[in-house]
Parts: C-alpha cells; structure tokens; sequence
C-alpha cells in the first residue's frame, strides 16, 4: 500500500527515477510504536518513583510508631497488666499505622485529583475519573500501614508489663 501511494506521488510530481522524493510519507505504526515505547519508559520511571515515596513514607510511620510506642509504654504496661493480651495490643496499634496511611492516602487522592482536575481544564481536555483505580491507591496505603505498623505493633506487644510499669 505504501508503495503503491509512493509511486502515485512520483508519477504527480514528475520526477524521474534517478531523483530522490521530495515528500515524507509517515505510517501511523511507526508513530504508535514510537508513543508506546516512550509511554513505557515513562510507566517504569513513574513506578520506580511511586516506589521510593512508599518506602520513605512507610518508614516516616514506622518512626512515628514507634515514638508512639516509647512515649505510650507506660499506657501499654497499664494496660497488659489489668489483662490486655498482647494480640489485642498489636491490633491497637496496626489499626493506629493503618489510621494515619488511610488519612495520607485520602489527602493523596484529593490532591491528585484537584491537581488532575485543574490540568485538564487548562490543557482543555476531559478529565476521566476511574472509582477502581482510587480504591486500589486507597488499599495499598492501608497496606502500606500494615506492613511498616507492624514492627511498632509487635514491639509494643512484646512489652513486659512489670518493665513497662517501671519506665519513666
């Protein structure tokens, strides 16, 4: 087919076989292929960010975990001495780390979508909400306290009520 509108295009403009073509002719594949790879390599640079932010923003609540943790173990030892079981500790404060990723993660949401909002009116482009997408960021922010809340949480459990008592 592109050779058949190549040798139309020669044959209008009069040029001789010995002459090079004085037009470009571009195929939509080409084009395609060439937005797809730039596409993925931005998809992978994108990822390795979203990953660099998870790490240091499940690190930054695994230290205010365990700050909570430190200040609160008199709390803790109070309250395994008059019968909590340590599960029930662990539980309090996993559902601590996941609170504040939740609320992190529901500012982050908020923030991407006004930011998206705000883009695609000035580039005058629709913008397109996907509920599903949202929902998946929302639980992986819950994961994300479960897996760095962890260690406070088990810290926190593993407590001696007499030591924790005793501590200043």
């Amino acid at each position: 087919m592109q050779n058949a509108v190549i040798g139309l295009l020669r044959e209008q403009r009069l040029l001789q076989p010995s002459e090079q073509n004085d037009f470009n002719i571009v195929d939509t594949a080409q084009i395609s292929a060439a937005v797809s790879g730039s596409v993925q390599v931005l998809t992978v640079f994108l990822a390795a960010i979203a990953a660099i932010s998870l790490i240091v923003g499940g690190v930054g609540i695994m230290n205010i975990m365990l700050v909570s943790v430190t200040e609160r173990t008199r709390e803790i030892g109070i309250r395994l001495a008059i019968g909590a079981r340590s599960h029930e500790v662990r539980l309090q404060f996993l559902a601590e780390a996941v609170t504040l990723c939740c609320i992190g993660g529901a500012l982050g949401i908020a923030v991407a979508l006004g930011t998206s909002i705000a883009i695609a009116k000035a580039a005058s482009v629709p913008f397109a909400f996907d509920p599903a997408i949202n929902l998946v960021s929302f639980g992986f922010s819950a994961l994300i306290g479960i897996i760095f809340g962890y260690a406070p949480a088990q810290r926190a459990a593993a407590l001696d009520p007499i030591v924790a008592l005793r501590h200043e």
